[in-house]
């Protein structure tokens, strides 16, 4: 069967990298990008189309059009944003996501895929190597409507047999896009401030430990977990998924390694309460052992990668 891929939410961090790397492995015509917005100059190459995800009758329109038989359904409110605009977010990331199961039942889909995050977790959740299974008491609108949306999606499988398949990505950091409203955004943002040569002030506190992932990492597990054969995927709510572990400072030091010149300062705002409530390390066991996933990219390895291609594409202001 060949597979016709819908992209929702594919202007976003994630999305706009997504969509290349299925165009090169799928075929550009078979990978059909959507958002709520036209892109200036992406996804040239291949089908584009308006589509707001919370309006079913319109995914419905581009599913048939396409005959798409898969779907990732990335559209989502972050964190910082979503505690900005607590009820907007709820119903963007949930509302959603329940218009792309209910679709995926009714036109028998063959696989989905959504995102979930660490933001899941909370307060009560261990912080050291957070275990797969294990507390989750998340007190922030993003957080809980990816632990809901969690239940949905493992809900949809045991009842309906659809095939939904998801990570909990840690904060994700790559060069392509800016920053989205993400309390791991600092990741980015410094590396655009370096290249400019200007001091970054960090919204978050010097010690302030987070899981990360570069983006080439995030891809490529998303990919390869839609590609493992289903009797591997034994966990239907989320993976765990990890890379790296690091603060602002670590990560300005390894910036300065590169450029020594670098110079930041630190001013924590409400995020850094959001961070405080997010685990320092992820235990992803689970992927390794079930799927295969094994993470490329280190700090080290990440901050020379991101210098280099911001140096070639230029910095953008943030």
């Amino acid at each position: 069967m060949t597979e016709r891929i819908l992209v929702i939410g594919a202007l976003g961090q994630l999305g706009s990298e997504l969509v290349v790397s299925l165009r090169d492995i799928f075929g550009s015509d078979n990978v059909i990008a959507s958002d709520v917005r036209t892109p200036e100059s992406s996804f040239s190459d291949g089908p584009m189309e308006i589509v707001d995800a919370l309006n079913p009758e319109r995914i419905v329109q581009v599913v048939d059009q396409y005959k798409v038989n898969q779907i990732y359904h990335l559209a989502a409110m972050l964190s910082a944003k979503g505690e900005a605009k607590p009820m907007l977010a709820w119903n963007l990331n949930m509302q959603s996501l329940l218009n792309v199961l209910q679709i995926a039942k009714e036109k028998q889909i063959q696989k989905v895929y959504w995102p979930s995050s660490i933001a899941c977790f909370g307060p009560g959740t261990p912080v050291e190597n957070t275990p797969q299974h294990t507390i989750m008491d998340p007190n922030t609108v993003y957080g809980i409507s990816k632990l809901a949306g969690e239940r949905w999606c493992e809900y949809y499988f045991n009842k309906y047999g659809i095939d939904v398949r998801s990570l909990r990505y840690p904060g994700l950091a790559g060069y392509k896009t800016l920053p989205g409203g993400g309390t791991t955004d600092y990741a980015v943002d410094i590396f655009h401030y370096a290249i400019r040569g200007e001091n970054y002030e960090c919204f978050l506190q010097p010690d302030a430990m987070l899981p990360m992932m570069y983006m080439d990492d995030a891809v490529r597990g998303t990919i390869e977990l839609m590609q493992a054969p289903a009797a591997s995927v034994k966990i239907r709510s989320s993976y765990n998924i990890a890379a790296m572990s690091f603060t602002p400072s670590q990560i300005a030091e390894a910036i300065k390694l590169e450029l020594p010149a670098f110079t930041i300062n630190y001013k924590p705002d409400f995020r850094q309460k959001i961070a405080e409530s997010w685990p320092d390390s992820i235990d992803d066991s689970a992927a390794r052992d079930d799927w295969g996933w094994d993470h490329r990219f280190d700090l080290e390895a990440m901050t020379k990668d991101m210098l280099a291609n911001l140096s070639i594409t230029g910095p953008q202001n943030t």
